[in-house]
């Protein structure tokens, strides 16, 4: 059976995501992305895309956030939400989803939250789920 988050855990994750993405350093492509990682333990580790000159450089979110928690020891996790600052969603890269692939279980749920995505002040998100525009997947949907 595939792992389902919480009303709780899918908060935290696209809060998380939103404030990563605020944080993200984007002079040249003008394409901030943030990302949250929900680890076994229950917490959320944010990274943000770091740009560089060299656009091949460019470290996008999604790996950010994989990185840090590694470092840290980290290497158990159940859930993704990943947002940019388009109005709809946007998935991992390739490069990405090969990192999470090393990382994740291939049912592990991934959100991909539109940028435009509400953010009310209340925790009560639910209403906001589908017609926010987000969208639930699996990393093997992602694959080839």
């Amino acid at each position: 059976m595939a792992p389902t988050l919480t009303t709780e855990q899918r908060t935290k994750l696209i809060l998380g995501a939103l404030e990563a993405k605020e944080r993200a350093y984007s002079p040249y492509s003008k394409f901030p992305v943030g990302a949250a990682l929900l680890t076994r333990g229950g917490t959320i580790v944010k990274g943000a895309s770091i740009d560089n000159a060299s656009y091949g450089e460019t470290i996008c979110a999604e790996r950010t956030a994989i990185v840090k928690a590694v470092s840290d020891g980290v290497q158990e996790f159940i859930g993704l939400a990943v947002v940019a600052n388009i109005n709809s969603p946007i998935p991992p890269c390739g490069i990405c989803r090969q990192v999470i692939r090393e990382f994740c279980a291939l049912d592990m749920p991934i959100l991909l939250v539109p940028g435009n995505y509400p953010r009310p002040s209340s925790p009560a998100l639910d209403f906001y789920y589908m017609e926010g525009g987000v969208r639930e997947t699996k990393l093997d949907l992602l694959l080839p």
